[in-house]
């Protein structure tokens, strides 16, 4: 390995770490759970790739297949957690469109 190569994996580990930090910071504290989704799945990416890079770094290719599994695995988890999250606003939605209904009806019964 040669030292520029050496340096720029260094850096590069460096930098994805930091993403990283910040990432977990919108995780944490997102406004929504859309950006909260987003973050997490961003936060895996860079994980994958940091594990990549390590793997680079410790010259073991052992670690690749760690990264490939997490990769799927996250795929799979984001893809979920977003349509949890449909189907919470979509019945959300459906009990807020009842209500009304359900008040009018309530209104005409009450009237002598």
């Amino acid at each position: 390995m040669t030292f520029f190569f050496y340096i720029c994996l260094e850096v590069s580990l460096v930098i994805l770490i930091l993403s990283m930090v910040m990432t977990m910071y919108r995780v944490l504290r997102g406004p929504r759970a859309g950006d909260r989704i987003v973050a997490a799945d961003l936060f895996t990416v860079l994980a994958v790739a940091f594990i990549a890079l390590f793997a680079i770094h410790i010259d073991q290719v052992v670690f690749l297949d760690a990264a490939i599994a997490l990769a799927l695995v996250a795929f799979f988890a984001t893809v979920a957690y977003a349509r949890f999250l449909e189907h919470k606003a979509a019945v959300y939605n459906q009990k807020m469109a009842e209500t009304p209904e359900k008040q009018a009806a309530e209104d005409k019964d009450d009237v002598p």
